[in-house]
């Protein structure tokens, strides 16, 4: 792990000093509201991280609280945990202090979904995966016969309208219609769940892949903070590892790509929609990855935001809605238009993940996401779950 390559106070934009921005702290005792350490909601401005237990049990209530980014601006008074660059570097995984507070998930009961395929780079490497039915080297003979049949005429095609059955139609006599291309360029995007409410690791936490996995990648992308109302409330980064093997594999098991041990990384805190943030500011953005491998490894891309082929209020109606609710709210993954394609290894063997690789996800009004790789199995166990967070509760609030 290199954390001389990290500058803690470029983790949150301006050390917080403009914008809302809430999330969660795991708070020793010592430190703890009521002396009963345990995830706290906190808000974090000008460099300090303040505690809002005395306000809010959940970001989830947090969440769907009407007015909300109002209402922080009149809360005073509030307790300091610590300060912001101390409690970052203490989120680390190898700095790791129990006895400190550390920066977890910002989200917890809310459902965690995502949406897919939802670039044209996205929906053509879904397709490479299916044909080449998790073979990374035939990948690279796909990918090269889609981008000679195909061009960039996806890109200029509105998902759901007249002209995708023209190109629907095109797509099969080439042989190449799949059901990524249908989730890709019809009316109904893919939407599925991504992991579970609590599950998610956070900034500095390690990530996991499935031991036997030999073709995985992350996936950077904005992640929306979306009330029971459907109502788009602010943003965080997200990192949806995949198995990209298992899922090109069959479709069917999407579930064991999408959803393992710290599959799922959201953070570094929520930024809630105000005067200094809108959601134009998340339709306008860039999402950056930078991989670092121990091996000398290293890629970077990013994701422009205004190039996503649906729009972020058209996803959420998707999910949430008169046929779907969310009483905890939800926080909802766009969908990625980058996926590192580079060979590691050898020619024609693409890109995987190896144990100590670095993955930043950054974005300029969000700040950066850090985590490291390791197998599921290696990395700490996911055990404090909803019955967790209720005896929790139980415990502070009977003080």
């Amino acid at each position: 792990m290199k954390q001389e390559t990290i500058d803690i106070n470029q983790i949150i934009p301006n050390q917080a000093s403009e914008g809302t921005w809430i999330g969660r702290c795991m708070v020793p005792a010592a430190l703890a509201y009521n002396g009963i350490a345990g995830p706290h909601v906190v808000k974090v401005a000008n460099g300090k991280v303040y505690d809002l237990s005395a306000h809010f049990n959940s970001t989830s209530e947090l969440i769907n609280t009407d007015n909300v980014a109002e209402m922080m601006i009149q809360l005073d008074a509030l307790p300091v945990i610590g300060e912001l660059k101390d409690i970052l570097k203490n989120s680390l995984f190898s700095n790791r202090d129990n006895s400190l507070p550390c920066f977890i998930a910002p989200n917890d009961l809310q459902s965690v979904k995502a949406c897919g395929v939802t670039f044209v780079k996205s929906l053509l490497e879904r397709v490479i995966e299916e044909k080449a039915r998790g073979n990374a080297k035939k990948a690279d003979q796909v990918r090269q016969t889609i981008y000679e049949t195909l061009g960039n005429d996806l890109s200029k095609t509105v998902p759901g309208s007249p002209e995708t059955e023209i190109l629907k139609k095109r797509f099969q006599e080439e042989g190449i219609w799949s059901q990524y291309l249908e989730v890709g360029i019809g009316k109904d995007a893919e939407v599925f769940t991504k992991s579970q409410p609590m599950s998610a690791v956070g900034f500095g936490a390690q990530v996991g892949v499935l031991k036997d996995s030999v073709w995985n990648n992350p996936e950077p992308e904005i992640v929306l903070a979306i009330s029971s109302k459907g109502k788009i409330v602010g943003a965080t980064l997200g990192n949806d590892v995949n198995l990209r093997d298992y899922e090109g594999r069959s479709a069917l098991l999407l579930g064991e790509a999408k959803d393992q041990n710290g599959s799922c990384s959201i953070g570094p805190l929520f930024r809630l929609f105000d005067k200094t943030f809108s959601i134009d500011d998340v339709k306008n953005c860039e999402v950056e990855l930078t991989i670092t491998g121990e091996d000398g490894f290293s890629s970077s891309g990013a994701n422009k935001m205004n190039e996503i082929s649906r729009s972020p209020e058209n996803l959420t109606a998707q999910v949430i809605g008169k046929n779907h609710q969310y009483p905890d709210g939800l926080v909802l993954f766009l969908g990625t238009m980058f996926a590192p394609t580079e060979n590691r290894d050898a020619d024609g063997k693409g890109f995987t993940h190896k144990i100590g690789d670095q993955v930043i996800i950054a974005s300029e009004k969000l700040g950066q996401l850090i985590n490291w790789v390791n197998t599921c199995d290696q990395i700490p166990r996911w055990e404090f779950g909803i019955h967790s967070f209720i005896d929790f509760l139980i415990k502070r609030n009977k003080l």
